[in-house]
C-alpha cells in the first residue's frame, strides 16, 4: 500500500486536504509519487470525511492515474450504498486511508498525535529510517484574520485568550520531537499584524523556530527583509484567485547535504472565466422566505424590466435588454461538463477523469428573490463598466432595507459598500473564503442570465481542486472546506521547491 521510496509527509490541520493533494500529486520521472502522506490530522468531521475519501482515492488510483469504476459510480451517485461498495471492493485501501487520515483535535501540551506520527513512520519506513521528513499544514486562521479580530473588538478576551492563536505551538511540538527536514506552514496575512503578549505573533513564531534549530525561508524572495516577504500572492503563480497567504518554508539547520531552497516561479495569470470554462450554466432558486408567485424565468425578466425603469438601470440597457430574449438556464444543477470545450487547465482539472464528462458539487443554491434582483444588477453593472458595483451605484429600490445601506442613496459613507460583489470574468477571482457558505453576496456569478452565487464546484475550480475531488457533507460544509483550503496547484509548486531542495527530480502540472 505504501511506497517506501517516496518522502514521508505529515499533514496537520489538514482541512479537506488541499496542501496534501499538491504534495501527493508531484511525480518522479518514472511516474511514482515523490511524496507520500503517512499521516494527516483534521478536527472537523466533514472535512475529515473528505480527507479520508481522497486518501482512499489516491490508494486505488490506477498506474496511469485514472480512476477505477467504483469511484466513478460513486461520483455519479454519491450514495451510502456506493460508498460501502467501494469500501468492500478495496477493503485494504479503505483501512489504510482510515489509518492515515485521522479525525482528532490537536491541543497544546498533548503528545498523543506526536507519538502516533512516530509510530506511523516506524511502521512504514522502519525503526532506523533517517531520510527526509516533511511536515506541512497550518493552524486555524480565524484568530489571526483581520475580519475575525474585528468581530472580537468588544470581546474582553480578545486575541490574547483565543486558544486558536497558540495552536501553532502544536505544530512546533511536532518539529521539536520529529525533527522534519523541511516544514511548510500556511496562515492568513493577519498573522503579520496580530499581537500576543504585546509583541507580534510572527515575531514569536520566528523566534520559536529559530530556537528549535530552523531557518525560515521565503517562497517569493531570495533574501526576505521582513515579515511581508513571506506573503505568497497566489495569482502570480497560475492560480485563478487573488489569495494572499503567509507561507513559511522552514529548513533544519543541521542538514548539511542540501543547498539553499529556491523560490516559486512566477506564471501568467488565469482569469475567472478561463478557470470555469466547460462548467455549464445553472440558475439559482428561491428561498421559502419571500418566494414569488411566478416561475423563475418570469421573475428574472420582470426584474430586468423593473431595473430598466430606474435611472441607474437605464444606463445598463444594452446589457440587460438581451436578457429579456435570451434563453435562461432551466435547472439548478448540472452533472456533466460541456462537450467539446477545452479548459486551459484541462489536464489538471479533468486528468483523472480522462474521457468522462461527469461533474460533481455543481448545484446552485436558493436565494431570496430580492437578492436575485441585486445579483442581476451587479452582473449587468460589471459587464457595462468593467468593475463591480458598490451600494452607491445601486438604484434606491434595490438597496437592502437597513439604515446603513439606505444612506448610500444620499451619498453618505456606508460600511461594507461592496457587500454585493460580482466576480469579474476577465480577472482572477477575489479570495475564496469560508464566508462563501453564508450568503454568497461576495461571490456573485458575472453572467446576468444565471442570477446566483458560485456553486461549490466553481469555488473549487478557483481553488484549483481537480473535478474528481469530491467534498463530503452538506453544501454549507462543502463551501467551508473549499474556502479554508490551500489551492492544490499552488501546493504542488511548493512541493517542487521542497523536492528541488532535496535534490530530487519532480514533474508537476507546469512542466
Amino acid at each position: 500500500m505504501s511506497n517506501v521510496n517516496a518522502i514521508p509527509v505529515i499533514d496537520l490541520f489538514a482541512g479537506p486536504g488541499g496542501l496534501g493533494e499538491g504534495f501527493s500529486s508531484l511525480r518522479s520521472p518514472d511516474g511514482t509519487p515523490v511524496f507520500q502522506i503517512c499521516m494527516s490530522v483534521e478536527k472537523e468531521k466533514n472535512a475529515h470525511d473528505t480527507l479520508r475519501l481522497r486518501s482512499f482515492v489516491r490508494k486505488i488510483m490506477k498506474s496511469d492515474e485514472q480512476l477505477p469504476k467504483c469511484y466513478l459510480r460513486y461520483l455519479a451517485n454519491p450514495s451510502s450504498y456506493n460508498l460501502q461498495a467501494m469500501q468492500m471492493e478495496y477493503s485494504d485501501a479503505w483501512a489504510a486511508a482510515e489509518e492515515e487520515a485521522i479525525q482528532g483535535e490537536l491541543r497544546e501540551g498533548e503528545d498523543t498525535f506526536v507519538d502516533l506520527a512516530q509510530e506511523r513512520l516506524q511502521s512504514l519506513y522502519g525503526d532506523t529510517y533517517s531520510g527526509p521528513l516533511i511536515l506541512i499544514g497550518g493552524p486555524p486562521c480565524q484568530a489571526y484574520s483581520l475580519v475575525g479580530r474585528a468581530r472580537r473588538t468588544r470581546d474582553k478576551q480578545g486575541l490574547e485568550k483565543d486558544p486558536k492563536q497558540t495552536l501553532y505551538k502544536c505544530y512546533l511540538r511536532f518539529i521539536d520531537e520529529l525533527r522534519p527536514t523541511v516544514f511548510v506552514m500556511e496562515n492568513v496575512k493577519g498573522i503579520l499584524s496580530a499581537q500576543h503578549g504585546h509583541q507580534g505573533v510572527f515575531v514569536h513564531i520566528e523566534q520559536d523556530m529559530r530556537d528549535a534549530g530552523y531557518t525560515l525561508h521565503s517562497l517569493v524572495v531570495n533574501e526576505p527583509k521582513g515579515p511581508r516577504d513571506f506573503v505568497v500572492k497566489a495569482e502570480r503563480y497560475g492560480i485563478p484567485q487573488a489569495r494572499h497567504r503567509v507561507i513559511l518554508l522552514g529548513v533544519r539547520n543541521d542538514v548539511a547535504q542540501y543547498g539553499k531552497p529556491t523560490i516559486l516561479k512566477e506564471r501568467r495569470g488565469i482569469s475567472f472565466s478561463a478557470a470555469l470554462e466547460g462548467i455549464p450554466k445553472v440558475r439559482s432558486g428561491f428561498t421559502a422566505k419571500g418566494h414569488p408567485s411566478c416561475a423563475w424565468p418570469e421573475y428574472i425578466r420582470q426584474a430586468v424590466t423593473a431595473i430598466l425603469a430606474t435611472e441607474k438601470g437605464r444606463e445598463l440597457e444594452d446589457v440587460l435588454k438581451p436578457v429579456l430574449h435570451s434563453p435562461l438556464p432551466e435547472t439548478q444543477e448540472a452533472t456533466r461538463v460541456e462537450k467539446y470545450v477545452h479548459n486551459i487547465y484541462q489536464k489538471w482539472y479533468r486528468g483523472h477523469l480522462k474521457n468522462q464528462s461527469m461533474l460533481v458539487n455543481h448545484h446552485a443554491r436558493n436565494h431570496m428573490a430580492s437578492d436575485l434582483e441585486r445579483y442581476l444588477f451587479c452582473a449587468a453593472f460589471a459587464a457595462k463598466h468593467g468593475k463591480p458595483a458598490k451600494l452607491y451605484d445601486f438604484p434606491e429600490v434595490l438597496l437592502p432595507d437597513h439604515k446603513n445601506a439606505k444612506g448610500a442613496a444620499d451619498g453618505k459613507a456606508v460600511i461594507f459598500a461592496d457587500r454585493f460583489r460580482v466576480q469579474m470574468p476577465d480577472r482572477c477571482s477575489t479570495t475564496i473564503t469560508s464566508h462563501i457558505c453564508k450568503d454568497g453576496h461576495y461571490f456573485i456569478h458575472p453572467d446576468c442570465t444565471q442570477c446566483r452565487s458560485l456553486t461549490v464546484r466553481e469555488a473549487a475550480r478557483l481553488q484549483t481542486f481537480p473535478d474528481d475531488y469530491y467534498f463530503m457533507g452538506n453544501r454549507t460544509a462543502q463551501y467551508q472546506q473549499v474556502g479554508n483550503a490551500v489551492p492544490p496547484l499552488l501546493a504542488q509548486q511548493i512541493a517542487q521547491v521542497v523536492a528541488k531542495y532535496l535534490n530530487l527530480e519532480a514533474i508537476g502540472f507546469f512542466n
